[in-house]
């Protein structure tokens, strides 16, 4: 049959032996399939038969083994692909992952139970048909979405692209995966903005560049506020510099309407990612934003890049945007919106316009920044 036993000799044995037999047999069965690289359709078909007799008759333990070998075959059958899944037990995800091929009808038997263990090894496959997608995203489960928000072979768009942001907003492992991905529209994850490092904030800010946005319910608080932004970044300049920070949590709550845990995280946030969006809200520009910044943030180390992304920022991120990212943080805005076609990031390059400045590239804003910061290291250290 197989390369070392005719069919009938396997019959005969199976009906003249005892478990023990049918083990060995089993086993045997399984590794000669196993390791045939390109088996007849008559093979297949004379295999299949074999094992759907064996299996049924064997041992538990000699199942789960002769399951393990026969998965290491490239030319399983859905009738064989279903015997694996059946009897492998406990390495049943790995082979879910590492399965050259499986069939839709496997992989929908497998979500059909409901387990999130198998439903988050299928979902990590890239050969992931649409119905077997619409099927995973509809387990609503944390650790189905986390497999999915890592799979890049799935392509964030339509109903995927809604269903992975709104996981992001919930499941901050979902946010942190969506964030490192390059085909993903990081402004999505305004929400999660605070689960987010500084590096993945900064990322969610410059999604925003150059880019119209849906008004935000905030902005017309803010344009009612009175609060002239020479007077405040002055306070705030001046707070954060002593070190009051619970006050800048204060003033931020009276003057954002955000709530003071919110503001607190603000406040606290020492990479300046967040108090750059509230400035940017407030009409500051780069020369009075960077002074604030230079304040708010560490300066346990050097800080100059960072200083010169957020004179970047300034200068392509509207305040309006800001406005928006503001909205986003207190669930007033459908972020889902922004995949309207009047919403979409610009991202052609017109040959007219002048190529974007180089980051090593000396910028006047950062320099007169980073010549404060000096002089705010050189009190401290008198």
């Amino acid at each position: 049959m197989i390369g070392f036993q005719p069919y009938e000799t396997f019959q005969l044995l199976i009906e003249t032996g005892g478990i023990d037999r049918t083990n060995t047999l089993l086993c045997a069965a399984c590794d000669a399939f196993a390791r045939r690289s390109r088996p007849t359709q008559a093979e297949m078909e004379q295999f299949a038969m074999l094992a759907q007799r064996l299996f049924p008759t064997a041992a538990p333990s000699a199942r789960a083994k002769a399951a393990a070998t026969l998965g290491r075959s490239d030319s399983l059958s859905p009738e064989l692909e279903e015997l694996v899944v059946t009897h492998l037990g406990d390495d049943l995800a790995d082979f879910l992952v590492a399965a050259p091929r499986l069939s839709e009808a496997t992989m929908l038997k497998v979500i059909s139970t409901g387990d999130v263990n198998t439903g988050a090894a299928l979902a990590r496959r890239a050969d992931l048909s649409s119905t077997v997608l619409a099927k995973l995203f509809q387990m609503n489960s944390r650790r189905v979405y986390r497999a999915l928000a890592t799979n890049t072979a799935i392509v964030p768009r339509g109903p995927y692209l809604s269903a992975l942001a709104r996981s992001a907003q919930m499941d901050h492992q979902v946010a942190w995966s969506l964030a490192a991905r390059e085909d993903f529209d990081c402004a999505l994850l305004a929400p999660a903005f605070f689960d987010l490092n500084e590096h993945d904030r900064i990322k969610v800010i410059t999604a925003f560049a150059r880019r119209r946005t849906p008004d935000a319910p905030i902005k017309k608080t803010l344009e009612q506020l009175s609060v002239a932004t020479a007077d405040l970044t002055k306070a705030l300049m001046k707070l954060f510099n002593e070190n009051r920070r619970p006050e800048v949590t204060r003033l931020l709550h009276q003057i954002t309407g955000l709530d003071e845990v919110r503001c607190g995280q603000i406040a606290h946030d020492t990479s300046g990612a967040a108090l750059f969006v509230v400035l940017r809200a407030f009409g500051c520009n780069a020369y009075d934003g960077l002074k604030v910044l230079i304040h708010a943030t560490s300066h346990d180390e050097d800080r100059s890049q960072a200083l010169a992304a957020f004179s970047r920022m300034f200068e392509t991120v509207s305040v309006d945007a800001t406005a928006f990212l503001m909205s986003a943080w207190r669930g007033e805005v459908n972020l889902l919106e922004l995949n309207k076609p009047e919403y979409m990031p610009f991202t052609e390059e017109s040959r007219r316009t002048p190529p974007p400045r180089q980051v090593n590239e000396r910028n006047p804003v950062v320099e007169q920044a980073i010549e404060a910061l000096a002089r705010i290291g050189a009190r401290k250290a008198s």
